[in-house]
């Protein structure tokens, strides 16, 4: 099974994240998409990341009708900081059923070659991009073992809905009706 690894802060999770995961289950990029949340970083002081635990409950808020996809807590039992290729290979030794490529904004493909370990993690998990505003793939370096998705572009921030939730904007057409309610809660 082809599991496409969708990795990130969620900050919170929006309906971009979810349109990007749809379309890469529609084109058969991939059997199912992992949502796996990333804990906190402990060298970084980001005072705007909600706890993991909560990152994590809004995804799984955002995708309990999905099918094919799934919210993981993986990354929260690794050492850290992490890297991405230690995460993979992880996952490859707990689930070696199974084949996973990374799933990649195309701003990260424009500095893919800086990530430690790129080279390996293209040749052995490979790698699924799709489209981001102000960013054209088109002038990014091909690498192999790489699917380019067509995916609407959402322009989409949780920065964005954080501030929003802040001055008590709505957010109702940002993320799922679940996670709204979340998130009110949680300013409250």
């Amino acid at each position: 099974m082809r599991i496409a690894i969708f990795s990130g802060s969620f900050n919170p999770i929006h309906n971009g994240h979810k349109a990007v995961a749809r379309e890469v289950l529609v084109q058969n990029a991939a059997d199912e998409l992992w949502f796996l949340v990333s804990p906190q970083n402990p060298l970084k002081k980001n005072l705007d990341l909600f706890p993991e635990k909560d990152r994590l409950e809004m995804v799984k808020l955002t995708i309990e009708n999905e099918p094919g996809m799934r919210a993981s807590d993986f990354e929260f039992h690794l050492p850290r900081p992490n890297y991405t290729i230690n995460t993979l290979e992880k996952l490859k030794t707990n689930y070696p059923e199974y084949q996973f490529k990374l799933l990649i904004g195309g701003d990260n493909l424009a500095i893919f070659h800086k990530w430690f370990e790129y080279q390996r993690i293209i040749n052995e998990f490979g790698l699924i991009v799709y489209p981001r505003p102000g960013f054209n793939i088109e002038n990014v370096p091909k690498f192999p073992n790489t699917t380019i998705i067509n995916a609407p572009l959402i322009d989409l921030s949780a920065t964005e809905i954080r501030e929003k939730l802040i001055r008590g904007e709505s957010i109702s057409v940002m993320v799922s009706e679940k996670v709204e309610k979340y998130l009110i809660n949680y300013y409250s």
